[in-house]
């Protein structure tokens, strides 16, 4: 099942598709397939929250590249040829934005949130 998760959260689409859910229908969408175990692969819920999850890096990836480019700052700074999120690592640092800020941001901002906590920049 954490396979089924991770491919959510690592897989790199060659173009990204727009982005439909706030971060915490995402997180609820994601934890209800957790739950789900092997079942979750025949849910119809799983490839739209493969595309949004796929969006959301993507567009986190590009302002950060984008902002390097420009000059500036960017929020995070992965490490080069750092790894990619695990499932539990990217649901935990889902769970630790609170409710009333998950209900208003999207997944390329609650993607990045969760990316500065884990690649901080000096």
């Amino acid at each position: 099942m954490l396979r089924i998760v991770a491919l959510i959260l690592v897989a790199v689409p060659a173009t990204a598709s727009a982005q439909s859910m706030n971060a915490e229908q995402f997180f609820k969408r994601a934890m209800a397939l957790k739950k789900k175990g092997p079942l979750a692969m025949m849910s119809r819920d799983l490839r739209p929250i493969i595309a949004e999850a796929k969006a959301a890096g993507l567009k986190a990836r590009a302002t950060r590249l984008a902002a390097v480019a420009a000059g500036r700052n960017p929020r995070y700074c992965p490490p080069e040829g750092s790894g990619r999120l695990g499932t539990e690592e990217f649901l935990k640092g889902m769970a630790a934005i609170p409710l009333t800020e998950r209900i208003k941001i999207d997944m390329t901002e609650a993607m990045t949130r969760i990316l500065v906590r884990k690649h901080p920049c000096p």
